[in-house]
């Protein structure tokens, strides 16, 4: 079915639609009320789109949807998909695999200890994150280890395992860090006390644990337990120094998060300002992933999706610095997350107003950063690419090479591969292999003709990355069939060179004479090599295709093997000498073939 058939289809229902490109892959998921409309309206009034979305509709190839109760839910599977698949024009989390959280576990005495993970799973923990700020994070793990006797051992203590006295006391016991659970030498009830006060600490609740420490303190005091009551004061003296590096920044003490994103090109960064209590608890910053021309809103509510996906820790206030589509169903759906209301604003004046514009702050100066790396990066190439650019006088360095060979053995099953070497490395990623279709015998100059047309057909209708240099595994005779196909393809301006075999020579298009490149240029190595590794490649796909078409033609051989009993065979047989070692009766019963043409295969097998 083809896509002016499936956009009828199309259902006016909630849900989540995916396109797809040409190889299949799905480079785009997004979530509507009704999918009819919001599918169809890519489709119409393309030129008064952005730009990001005009290069979306001319990949897009394929489609499907999925139905779900509600858009809140059509949100949330969104989220998850787009976490998933990582789609091209999706604006995604670059580093969301493995974010720190603090885990406080579900066990009868709870473990808080540090975990990294992408997705938040279901098992009745708590969790608090993610985190990007690790220095922060240790800081405050040591605080919480310095104020609560919490175990740090590995063991799960239930009842019978405590009973059972197989555990012992540790060092940890012994020097007041932790109140020995393993021993039962502390009930399950004041254990649970401390862990919410745990709780209350990492929520911002400095307060409720101040009063909680100062009451514990008292108490034993007044019982004469001035060691406890000493041990109380350095708990309360912790809390104290650390609670005095949280500046109050609002004047009441509403818990909110304020959330801004710079971005550039490609790249971005989304600022998460952390506000409990009234005092600023913290700043998490996260590296986006962006599609040139995506609108600035848009870019706002994929990361707000994605990063109040990824936590449970959801404020009942949350400030933007611009309005975002689809409010009402953000809040709706942070409120079935959170339990209870939650508000998002665009705040234009006053206290809120002057938050948003520090966050914006923070991101424009973690934008200046990331384009500073990014630029220091491009000027530290490996040396091999930068002479290269000298030997061959190149306007930019040669940082992405594509490098083309065929194979064949006296005409019989041509094929050709390309690699790709990206500054100076291979990329396997992007190598490619090609059936010869449309020639006929050991013609090398025209197999290299149709490979690079291929080729570069394909870039220019996926608007696929350009290489900065087209390497031909040939001489002049090869290379001026390659540029031939460039010029049809109006992309003559690509550089290509030839590297003859015999000489280690560089040829030009329309140059006679080879380049004049001193045979010990680290540039001429690195040519070396991308070209034997475009050799190696195509001598591999040959052997193996030539492998295929002996194997095949020896089951051809055999009367009343036809194309389907031959793929039952593959099927049932992991290889030839599987099946050689396999008797009549066995290929008979495994593969269902009548008993004469089982014995004429296995006999014409040992012939072989």
């Amino acid at each position: 079915m083809d896509l002016k058939d499936k956009l009828k289809r199309v259902p006016p229902l909630p849900g989540v639609y995916f396109f797809r490109n040409t190889r299949g892959t799905i480079i785009y998921i997004g979530k509507a009320l009704v999918l009819r409309n919001r599918v169809r309206s890519y489709f119409q009034n393309t030129k008064n789109k952005d730009a990001k979305t005009r290069l979306l509709v001319k990949n897009i190839a394929d489609l499907e949807w999925l139905v779900v109760r509600d858009e809140v839910e059509a949100l949330l599977t969104e989220a998850n998909l787009i976490r998933e698949h990582r789609p091209r024009f999706n604006i995604s989390l670059k580093d969301d695999k493995t974010f720190p959280y603090i885990q406080i576990s579900t066990e009868p005495f709870p473990r808080v200890k540090l975990i990294r993970m992408k997705t938040i799973p279901r098992d009745g923990s708590t969790y608090f994150g993610p985190y990007t700020e690790v220095k922060r994070l240790r800081e405050t793990m040591r605080v919480l280890h310095n104020v609560f006797p919490l175990r740090s051992c590995d063991y799960h203590l239930d009842a019978e395992t405590i009973a059972a006295g197989k555990i012992k006391l540790c060092l940890d016991y012994h020097i007041k860090r932790c109140e020995g659970p393993c021993e039962g030498l502390v009930s399950r009830e004041h254990y649970a006390e401390m862990i919410s006060q745990v709780i209350r600490f990492l929520r911002g609740r400095n307060d409720q644990l101040r009063s909680y420490l100062i009451d514990k303190m008292n108490r034993a005091s007044t019982n004469l337990r001035f060691e406890e009551a000493l041990r109380f004061r350095n708990q309360l003296d912790a809390v104290e120094k650390f609670t005095q590096r949280q500046k109050k920044v609002t004047a009441d003490f509403t818990d909110r998060d304020v959330l801004v994103v710079a971005s550039e090109n490609t790249y971005g960064t989304g600022v998460v300002l952390r506000i409990r209590n009234g005092f600023y608890l913290g700043r998490e910053k996260f590296s986006l992933k962006i599609v040139d021309g995506t609108p600035a809103a848009e870019i706002v509510s994929r990361f707000l999706h994605q990063y109040y996906s990824a936590t449970e820790d959801i404020p009942k206030e949350i400030l933007l610095e611009m309005e975002i589509e689809d409010l009402n169903v953000v809040e709706t759906w942070l409120r079935g997350r959170r339990g209870n209301k939650v508000t998002v604003l665009v705040p234009q004046k006053g206290e809120k107003r002057k938050l948003v514009r520090i966050c914006r702050s923070n991101a424009d100066l973690l934008l200046g950063e990331i384009r500073l790396k990014k630029l220091k990066r491009r000027e530290l190439l490996p040396k091999p690419v930068t002479v290269l650019q000298e030997d061959l006088g190149l306007a930019v360095p040669p940082r992405r090479i594509e490098a083309f060979d065929n194979s064949n053995i006296q005409g019989t099953h041509p094929v050709a591969s390309m690699v790709c070497f990206i500054d100076g490395k291979p990329c396997k990623s992007e190598y490619r292999k090609f059936d010869i279709k449309t020639v006929t015998g050991s013609d090398d100059f025209e197999s290299m003709y149709e490979v690079v047309k291929r080729r570069y057909e394909r870039v220019t209708r996926e608007h696929l990355p350009l290489p900065d240099l087209i390497l031909i595994d040939g001489g002049k005779g090869q290379l001026r069939f390659a540029y031939r196909a460039l010029k049809e393809l109006k992309l003559e301006y690509l550089p290509v060179i030839g590297l003859a075999k015999r000489l280690e020579e560089v040829y030009k298009p329309a140059m006679s004479e080879p380049q004049n490149i001193p045979k010990t240029s680290p540039g001429l190595f690195l040519l070396r090599r991308v070209r034997d590794e475009a050799h190696r490649f195509a001598v591999s796909f040959h052997r193996e295709k030539r492998a295929r078409a002996m194997t095949r033609s020896v089951l051809e051989e055999v009367s009343g093997l036809g194309e389907k009993r031959i793929q039952k065979i593959w099927q049932a047989y992991n290889s030839l000498s599987d099946l050689k070692k396999a008797t009549a009766e066995e290929v008979s019963a495994k593969v269902g073939l009548p008993a004469k043409v089982a014995a004429a295969l296995c006999k014409k097998l040992a012939e072989k």
